[in-house]
């Protein structure tokens, strides 16, 4: 089984992109994360095409989580149960469904903007919220794993230059203790640090020439169970669609597992 997540910003945008990669990698499950639509505007029909149903929570605005999958779609729970508002608005931001043989969560943890910020606050409050919410399922036994675009580098390496960061959100101790926390509830980090080059960045900004000299940041993350991380055979960042005309500013994150999938 293949499983991958990738902030797409704009699925819309993205769509002949993500086709293309979709039947090119042979992935059964896809979580997105900013796909800036509301879900009437949502892609249904081309990716049905290619045998994809699809679970989407989104309204339209800047964030926007979809499910994509090859083998099914169940118990479909949209949005954060739990979850904090921000300036009274409850954002589409998390939704999870079991599909075949393991259980995911498809989530854009919000940004944060800069520390001190009320945006920055709601970002722990939400981390808390998906902390409490995904416990029960990382204690057990079924293969769990809570993917997507978390805002935040676990690690100082996981930045191309910690001082360019100096006091900026994504690298925070309360950030990384969030992010601890949400470990603490049975999950870990199922792609290994380094992978096949240096630097496994997942994102990078579209100015200054971010993406040729390899100026970013790992910020979108597989946590998996024990179950799932021990059927974890293979990982990468898919580096190579971050090249090009019409890009997103992040890449998929592929994880292959050697769990069964029925195809629907």
């Amino acid at each position: 089984m293949r499983i991958a997540t990738w902030n797409v910003n704009s699925i819309t945008a993205r769509l002949p992109r993500l086709l293309a990669w979709l039947e090119s990698t042979g992935t059964d499950v896809l979580c997105v994360q900013e796909t800036k639509c509301g879900v009437d505007a949502f892609p249904f029909e081309p990716l049905r095409e290619l045998g994809y149903e699809a679970a989407v929570n989104a309204d339209g605005r800047w964030n926007g989580v979809a499910l994509l999958s090859k083998a099914g779609i169940e118990d479909v729970v949209t949005g954060l149960p739990g979850g904090p508002a921000y300036e009274g608005a409850v954002e589409p931001r998390a939704i999870s469904a079991t599909c075949g043989p393991v259980r995911v969560w498809s989530v854009y943890v919000p940004n944060g903007r800069e520390v001190g910020h009320p945006h920055y606050a709601y970002k722990l409050q939400w981390l808390d919220a998906l902390r409490a919410a995904v416990a029960e399922d990382a204690a057990g036994d079924r293969p769990f794993a809570v993917l997507g675009d978390y805002n935040i580098a676990p690690a100082d390496e996981d930045v191309w230059d910690l001082a360019a960061f100096d006091g900026a959100t994504h690298v925070t101790e309360a950030e990384r203790q969030a992010l601890g926390a949400l470990r603490g509830t049975g999950l870990s980090d199922v792609v290994p640090r380094p992978l096949k080059y240096e630097h496994p960045f997942t994102y990078w900004d579209y100015r200054q020439l971010c993406f040729p000299k390899n100026r970013g940041m790992r910020i979108d993350l597989v946590y998996g169970n024990p179950a799932f991380a021990k059927a974890v055979t293979d990982s990468y960042v898919d580096r190579e669609e971050r090249k090009g005309k019409g890009a997103s500013d992040h890449a998929p994150v592929v994880v292959d597992l050697a769990l069964e999938v029925q195809q629907f």
